[in-house]
Order: C-alpha cells, then sequence, then structure tokens
C-alpha cells in the first residue's frame, strides 16, 4: 500500500524521547500496571509494539510473549532502543509505520499501540492495519488520549458545549503548522465504533493516569499513588474519567 504519513517527527535531536520520561515514573508504572491488568496470566507468541519509541514497553511485553517486535517508525528512536534494550536480544526492532505495517497478514497474536492515537487525526487506517495484522482470535491493546477526561467534562458542561465527536487539535495556535506534530484528543465512544468497523471488538475498558497531578506527585509517596491507580483504573473505566483509556481488543 505505501505509507501516506510523515514518520520523522522523533528523527529530531529536540525530540529526546528518553529524557522526556523523567520525572513521569507514575505515568509509565500506570500504564505498565494497565498493561498487566488487560493481559492477565496469557501468553502470545508474537507481540509487537507499534509506535513503542526506544522500546520503554516492549520490555514488559517481553513476559508475556515468546516474541517481541519494537516497530517504530522513527529511525533514531530505534538508535536509542539498540542501547536501551542492550541487555535484550531477543526483541527485535524493525523500522515501519503504523498505516503501511511491515508483517503479513494474520503473523501476530498481539499487538500495542500506545501513546500513539495522539499523533493520528484520522486513525482509521491504522486501526484497519492493526486488524490486518492480527491472527483471528488476536489480542490488541490501544490506548487513547481522551478527550472526555473529567476535567474537560466539566470545562464543556460549564460553557454548556456537548463533548466534541471529532477529534481535538490540542497544539498550542503557534504550533499548528505544516511540519509540526499533530497531537489530538478523541472521543472513546468514536474510537470503539471505529476499531469495531475493523473488526477489533472492545472487551475491556480501563481508564488510566487518573491521578495525574503535580500535586499529588509531590505529597503522595510513588508506591501510594500507584496502589492508588490500580485500584481507580477498572473503578472509573465506565466514567472515562482519566486522560488516557486502555481498550483491550479482540479480532473477531
Amino acid at each position: 500500500m505505501g505509507s501516506k504519513r510523515r514518520a520523522d517527527y522523533y528523527d529530531g535531536p529536540a525530540h529526546d524521547y528518553v529524557s522526556y520520561w523523567d520525572g513521569r515514573d507514575y505515568e509509565h508504572a500506570a500504564e505498565e500496571v494497565a498493561i498487566r491488568k488487560l493481559l492477565g496470566d496469557n501468553m502470545f507468541e508474537h507481540a509487537a509494539d507499534i509506535g513503542g519509541g526506544y522500546g520503554r514497553l516492549s520490555l514488559l511485553l517481553r513476559r508475556y510473549a515468546e516474541r517481541v517486535t519494537l516497530a517504530e517508525p522513527s529511525k533514531r528512536q530505534l538508535d536509542v532502543a539498540a542501547d536501551f534494550l542492550a541487555g535484550h536480544p531477543e526483541i527485535e526492532r524493525l523500522q515501519t509505520q503504523a498505516d503501511d505495517l511491515a508483517f503479513a497478514d494474520g503473523s501476530l497474536d498481539l499487538v500495542t499501540m500506545i501513546r500513539v492515537s495522539h499523533h493520528l487525526p484520522t486513525p482509521a487506517v491504522e486501526f484497519a492495519e492493526l486488524s490486518r495484522v492480527l491472527v483471528s482470535g488476536g489480542t490488541a491493546i490501544v490506548e487513547v488520549a481522551n478527550v472526555a477526561h473529567a476535567r474537560n467534562r466539566l470545562r464543556y458542561l460549564l460553557r454548556r458545549r456537548p463533548l466534541p465527536v471529532k477529534p481535538v487539535d490540542i497544539r498550542s495556535p503557534e504550533n499548528r503548522h505544516d511540519g509540526e506534530i499533530p497531537f489530538v484528543n478523541h472521543n472513546p465512544h468514536v474510537v470503539i465504533d471505529q476499531l469495531a468497523a475493523v473488526g477489533l471488538r472492545t472487551v475491556r475498558v480501563l481508564s488510566v493516569s487518573n491521578l495525574r497531578s503535580r500535586t499529588l506527585k509531590r505529597v503522595l509517596p510513588h508506591r501510594t499513588l500507584v496502589a492508588l491507580e490500580s485500584f481507580l483504573q477498572p473503578v472509573l473505566a465506565p466514567l472515562f474519567f482519566g486522560p488516557s483509556i486502555f481498550l483491550l481488543l479482540r479480532k473477531r
């Protein structure tokens, strides 16, 4: 098919994705907690971490799959991954884009796509690719940058406006130009319908990073914060409370 998306956003030296995670231990732990909850005791043959950057979550996937491929469009991120994953030669690295994945039809039984949807204003093609590469009955975890999170819902309520259905560009006005990285939030109900349209049925939802707050990070010990997060993820899921929604999907 051939990719139509630009893939070099994170190739520039200004985007140090490793340093981005400095001070974000809670967010990283919250995402690991969600993945563990969703995958449980299941084991898979071949997992792919789509748009996985330098392999931050690929290490966790290795606990659930005999074979893991970090599938990332940025060459620079893959070069960083070579060092980050140096002690894990069993994790493969592949330069490929989410809208044109270099995997055969039905060749994977687990795919994850975390912190990618916020770069995809129109993710239908990427969702179709996830479905294509999954075996029938295969599992996917897709994270949604959530426009319906609690603070936003209050804002729209105070303005007497309905929650948006279309993706919302959250970039500052000066960054809304060609060549700048897209950043959008999605309506999770719409995303669930889009995934269903390509044969990916939602079987479980978690609300993630529910306690994302500088103040809470300062006053609560990390272990306490993560324990509370773990408790709240399924409790707040029906409300789409957090800024990040994790969907467990099964291919029909």
